[in-house]
C-alpha cells in the first residue's frame, strides 16, 4: 500500500530559495587576535495591553576581538639602537556570530502574541548580550596581549627589540626634549 507521502508528494514538502545581494564591499585592515566562544541566557519580556509575552533563550556565539589597523597605527623605527615601537589603537570587538539560539520557554500573552519582529528583537538582544559578556570576560585585553605577542615575534626576528603600545601616546622619547 502506498504511503501518504507517495500519494500526496506536495503535502509534506519544504522549499528553500535564496537570492544573494551584495550591499557593500570595502577594504579593511583588521587584526583579529582573539576568538571567544560565549554562552549566555537571555530573558525577553514584553507587556502590551495588560498582556505579557516571555521567552527564555540560551544563546551561543563567537566573539572576535582585535585591532582595527585603519584607526591610528604608528610605527617608529630607531635603526641606531635597533628598536621598533608599534602604537596601535585599543582592541575592541570586531565581530559577533550567533552560532546557536535555543528557546527553552516561550509564553505568548492573550493580546500580545509572538510576531516575527519579536524574534528579530530577541536575536539582536542575544547578540548584544554576547558583546556584553565578552566585555566582562576581558576579551579585548586578551586580544591586545595576543597582538603584542604576535607583532613582537614577527618583528624581533630581524634582531630588533620591539615594544607594542596601545593607545595614541608615543613610547619613544621626544628627541627635541634632549636639546632643551
Amino acid at each position: 500500500m502506498p504511503s501518504v507521502r507517495e500519494l500526496l508528494p506536495w503535502a509534506d514538502a519544504t522549499t528553500v530559495t535564496h537570492d544573494v545581494v551584495v550591499e557593500r564591499m570595502r577594504a579593511v585592515a583588521k587584526l583579529v587576535t582573539s576568538e571567544t566562544t560565549v554562552r549566555d541566557v537571555v530573558v525577553y519580556q514584553n507587556r502590551r495591553l495588560g498582556s505579557t509575552k516571555r521567552s527564555l533563550i540560551v544563546v551561543t556565539g563567537k566573539v572576535l576581538a582585535g585591532i582595527d589597523l585603519d584607526r591610528g597605527t604608528e610605527v617608529e623605527v630607531n635603526h641606531g639602537d635597533r628598536s621598533v615601537v608599534v602604537t596601535l589603537p585599543r582592541a575592541a570587538v570586531q565581530g559577533v556570530e550567533v552560532t546557536h539560539l535555543r528557546t527553552y520557554n516561550e509564553q505568548s500573552g492573550l493580546w500580545n502574541p509572538f510576531r516575527p519582529a519579536d524574534r528579530d528583537t530577541i536575536y539582536q538582544l542575544a547578540r548584544q548580550q554576547l558583546i556584553s559578556s565578552a566585555g566582562e570576560l576581558g576579551v579585548a585585553r586578551h586580544a591586545e596581549e595576543s597582538a603584542r605577542r604576535l607583532l613582537e615575534s614577527l618583528i624581533s626576528a630581524d634582531g630588533y627589540t620591539v615594544k607594542v603600545v596601545f593607545g595614541r601616546q608615543s613610547a619613544l622619547p621626544d628627541p627635541r626634549a634632549d636639546a632643551r
